[in-house]
């Protein structure tokens, strides 16, 4: 597996998942991070923590929902803190 983002917002460490789709036939892109999508992104943010040296005393873990339109335009939302 692999973070989708890593980045940071001032003094803490963001770990970011997106989620893109072309409908929302079987739901909102952000319904798909569920809580074993969670728990995995959580480990593999544990791992990268303990291989890169800085030292972040926090960690907020966001969702980015990307819905594609028909128009070819997307609908971008950052959910912040979604779990």
């Amino acid at each position: 597996g692999e973070l989708d983002i890593v980045a940071t917002d001032g003094a803490v460490l963001v770990v970011c998942e997106v989620k893109t789709r072309s409908t929302v036939a079987f739901g909102d892109p952000c319904e798909a991070v569920n809580w074993r999508k969670a728990r995995r992104i959580r480990h593999l943010a544990t791992r990268w923590l303990a291989a890169n040296e800085d030292c972040w005393a926090e960690v907020r873990f966001d969702v980015v929902s990307v819905l594609r339109q028909p128009s070819g335009a997307a609908l971008v939302r950052h959910l912040k803190e979604a779990f």
